[in-house]
């Protein structure tokens, strides 16, 4: 028995720190390190409705390479709205222009829709500004659209010195961009012109702009300096050509890779124009960009 008693008081001391170094110099308890905490802040709130619907218009570089502009309607009510019908009205056109890609506006949200723009503005009107009518359920309202960029007024200009100038002459780009096909080595970008036959006004070319991804070769626009008139042959005029940039991104801004701008005078009054080649036309200039690059498997794109 006395075996047992010796067993169990050297166990019990085992269970005891034997390490001064084990013992806590005080054993009260210490107190707890306080917790700082942040208050999350409020989030921002949106003013109430107005009940209004607001509206302005855009374009972006593909809106214009599809020949159109958006209108854009802020609905600032309490409900949603589902349009049935967008018309877009201005004096510089002819016609009303219908809204297109109709779909829901959420409150306190905006959306953009497509107008085609059309061949024939009224340029006898060369200032205005335009109004949208949104009709949605039972209601119907018509506001005035802001147009910061003058986007209606900037193609309405554009393309009635298009048609002043198609009574001297048609332009346009050849489809072919012709190339050695090796990496570094030009191509010819080819301005073709058709005198329309009658006689009067004279149409001079003076420059030729590049775009973000071709480029004139040895200087900063080309200079043609031709004088046309109606009554003149048919002519080509030569353009060498280089890529302005050879990475991913530069490819890939297809709205403006193939829509070059010509400076000229219409009988002495100087304007301007944007000439775009045609979809093959914009396939084979991006294809000679890429080839000249050496980056075949560059995406590419071109409208």
């Amino acid at each position: 028995m006395r075996w047992l008693v010796i067993v169990l008081a050297l166990l019990a001391a085992g269970c005891s720190s034997s390490d001064p170094g084990d013992a806590a110099p005080d054993a009260s308890p210490s107190p707890s390190r306080s917790i700082r905490t942040l208050s999350p802040l409020p989030m921002p709130t949106k003013p109430p409705p107005t009940g209004k619907l607001i509206a302005d218009m855009r374009q972006s570089s593909r809106d214009a390479a599809a020949g159109r502009m958006e209108v854009w309607v802020d609905n600032d009510t309490a409900d949603e709205i589902l349009p049935t019908r967008i018309t877009y009205s201005d004096p510089r056109f002819r016609t009303e222009l219908r809204g297109t890609r109709l779909r829901p506006v959420p409150s306190q949200s905006e959306r953009g829709f497509p107008l085609y723009l059309p061949p024939r503005p009224a340029c006898d009107h060369p200032r205005g500004s335009g109004t949208v009518t949104v009709e949605y359920g039972e209601t119907r309202r018509t506001i005035e659209v802001e147009d910061s960029t003058d986007v209606a007024g900037r193609f309405t200009t554009s393309r009635c010195l298009e048609i002043a100038i198609a009574d001297v002459a048609d332009l346009s780009w050849d489809d072919e961009v012709p190339s050695s096909g090796k990496v570094g080595d030009p191509g010819t970008l080819t301005l073709v012109v058709r005198p329309s036959g009658k006689p009067g006004q004279t149409l001079t070319i003076d420059t030729v702009s590049g775009t973000p991804l071709l480029a004139p070769v040895g200087t900063d626009v080309w200079r043609p300096d031709a004088t046309i008139r109606g009554t003149d042959a048919p002519s080509r005029i030569d353009l060498p050509i280089k890529p302005n940039r050879c990475d991913d991104h530069g490819f890939m801004e297809a709205g403006g890779a193939t829509a070059f701008k010509i400076g000229l005078q219409l009988d002495g009054k100087p304007g301007q124009i944007t000439l775009r080649m045609s979809i093959p036309g914009a396939k084979n200039a991006i294809d000679f960009a890429k080839a000249s690059c050496g980056s075949l498997d560059t995406v590419s794109g071109g409208e």
